[in-house]
């Protein structure tokens, strides 16, 4: 099995910021340390709901100070950025790292308006711009010269420079919810990153995916590759005894359930309704907190002492799960527990898969 450390951590208050980005560098180069394969990094914007803001310039950060982990995005919100923009930025970033870039892509929040408005943007069509984002993206790293003229974007180059070290260009991941997203994303071949799928769901998404892989006529080689790639977003906490790990978990995750909710209260627009087809008890208003928590932690989290995380993943692997995303940064969990629990998961949990 692959294991990629992951964050989706708030910043407490604008006071820690600062802190918090340097206990987040220090987590992310500890994750190299302690025997994981990639670092994966969340987007959010205005709120501390990711402390750095924005994934990129971080990266370059993590690429200086590591040398082995590939560093991805789950997800890069591409409806809030220029297309040709990204590009180069991305592009530098997978020379800086020597070809270690993953990049994930999605059309930004589902449920914070208030980054869009941000940006002097509304979210009705941010499926359709991410859509033709992607699009310029793609193209730019691999024709010169480049032209395009579409509904939000018209660009003209000679060629862009740097090229992108990992040629055609770095894996581009894809976030499937839906279960027809699977199999879409199967047809063309997509790597996929997806979270909240339970234990007993996980066998017809997969089987939904390897559908869509044969339907697209890869190379069978290709189809087990991506069968492989397809990793799991978890909640992971790890400590010595069960009780401990599972109340420090539901803290982190009561906590930052709060700061969410409180986040879209105060400043989403009062014409913005969240589509109810996305909500989960964790995100949903109307959901009380313990019946929340429980369900976070009972769909989406592996937690407790290394040998009861070693189990729930040999359940994920017995399926055919082969990649987990392993979130172990919370905002309102102390950086020295964090620490603790990632280095645990890597002395004893990592080589029982390797």
């Amino acid at each position: 099995m692959r294991f990629g450390w992951l964050t989706l951590a708030h910043s407490p208050s604008p006071a820690e910021d600062a802190s918090a980005i340097d206990q987040q560098l220090a987590q992310a180069c500890h994750a190299e340390a302690v025997g994981f394969d990639g670092i994966w990094l969340t987007e959010h914007n205005f709120t501390g709901e990711a402390v750095y803001c924005d994934p990129i310039p971080f990266a370059g950060a993590v690429a200086a100070r590591t040398t082995r982990v590939r560093i991805g995005f789950a997800v890069i919100q591409l409806a809030l950025r220029h297309p040709v923009r990204l590009a180069v930025q991305l592009a530098v970033l997978d020379n800086l790292s020597g070809g270690r870039l993953d990049v994930g892509v999605g059309r930004g929040s589902l449920y914070n308006e208030y980054e869009y408005m941000g940006y002097g943007l509304r979210s009705d069509d941010a499926r359709e711009r991410a859509a033709e984002a992607l699009e310029v993206l793609t193209r730019a790293w691999t024709e010169a010269p480049f032209a395009h003229e579409g509904k939000f974007f018209q660009a003209r180059l000679p060629a862009l420079r740097p090229r992108v070290r990992q040629q055609p260009h770095p894996p581009i991941w894809r976030s499937a919810v839906t279960a027809g997203s699977f199999t879409e994303y199967g047809r063309l071949g997509a790597p996929v990153l997806t979270a909240r799928v339970p234990l007993e769901r996980l066998p017809e998404r997969l089987r939904l995916y390897a559908e869509g892989l044969a339907a697209g006529g890869h190379p069978p080689a290709v189809q087990e590759a991506r069968r492989r790639d397809l990793a799991l977003w978890r909640h992971v906490h790890v400590a010595e005894s069960q009780a401990q790990a599972e109340d420090e978990l539901a803290a982190a995750v009561l906590h930052t359930r709060h700061s969410m909710l409180r986040a879209r209260a105060a400043w989403n627009p009062p014409d913005f309704e969240v589509d109810p087809a996305v909500l989960n008890p964790f995100n949903d208003p109307a959901v009380g907190d313990d019946e929340a928590v429980r369900w976070s932690l009972s769909t989406g989290a592996l937690c407790g002492t290394p040998a009861r995380v070693a189990d729930e993943l040999a359940a994920l692997r017995d399926v055919g799960v082969h990649h987990v995303l392993c979130q172990m940064s919370f905002g309102h969990l102390p950086h020295a527990r964090i620490m603790a629990s990632m280095q645990a998961f890597g002395a004893e949990v990592i080589p029982k898969f390797r």
